[in-house]
């Protein structure tokens, strides 16, 4: 089972430039979209249908043009869950998994913390977020959640941890917290395969930051601990350039 994350900076645009050839070539089972910035009545969903995912899930935000989630995959889930019945969570399209036999999919995006009052909402969202999730493991305890956390976890997870040390994305609070979430149940399942440095996922538009490979690992897939020894692969595609973002991959037995 090959399943694909990627914060796509808006679906739209992504298409614009070559995304569903990517995704063709690609070829995951499931993806997973984060920052889909569309209504699903804005888009050609028949393009998705021709490259064969018959199956696909929008969740937007409730301000046009602004963050949401999607999920498309190529086997029916037997469910899909919109948000976390949390209002104050749900209204920006953050959430939405997909159950199929044997485990779950999360599509993930956590608010950014730009500026003060940003970074107080995703404080709060994130202690929600570790309250739903310590509930929803007892009863889907094979979960996967992909997606866009804005956190860098560890100093190897970006390119200047000392100099970055005060921003957001890689405030103590936000790195104790992914520390934490970790360590309460899940795997960070491409440092359990890796341990290289330089591996980002996401790159500023300015100042010729990818080139540089100047870059954050902003972007997960965690995986609950029961599917550790069913992980075969977790990668980061940096080849691909449709967004600030690049995806990531992994390979699950099922």
């Amino acid at each position: 089972m090959k399943i694909i994350s990627y914060n796509v900076n808006g679906i739209r645009a992504a298409m614009n430039k070559g995304f569903v050839s990517w995704l063709k070539s690609a070829n995951p089972d499931v993806i997973c979209l984060q920052e889909i910035k569309a209504l699903q009545e804005q888009l050609d969903l028949d393009v998705f249908e021709a490259a064969g995912y018959t199956y696909h899930y929008w969740f937007s935000a409730q301000k046009k043009g602004y963050s949401g989630v999607a999920i498309l995959s190529k086997i029916k889930p037997n469910h899909v869950e919109y948000g976390t019945g949390i209002a104050s969570m749900d209204f920006e399209g953050r959430n939405l998994r997909a159950d199929f036999d044997g485990f779950s999919v999360m599509s993930l995006y956590l608010p950014s913390g730009t500026n003060e009052l940003r970074l107080d909402h995703k404080l709060e969202y994130m202690d929600m977020f570790q309250e739903y999730i310590n509930n929803l493991k007892q009863e889907i305890p094979n979960l996967i959640i992909c997606g866009d956390y804005n956190i860098c976890h560890e100093e190897i997870d970006i390119h200047n941890p000392k100099g970055l040390s005060n921003v957001s994305g890689f405030l103590p609070v936000e790195r104790q917290w992914i520390g934490n979430f970790i360590n309460n149940g899940f795997i960070d399942s491409f440092r359990h395969l890796n341990k290289e440095p330089h591996n980002y996922t996401w790159w500023s538009y300015r100042a010729n930051s990818r080139a540089n490979n100047k870059g954050w690992r902003l972007d997960y897939a965690m995986i609950t601990k029961p599917l550790q020894e069913k992980l075969k692969r977790a990668v980061i595609l940096s080849d691909a350039v449709h967004s600030d973002h690049c995806p990531i991959l992994i390979e699950i037995e099922n």
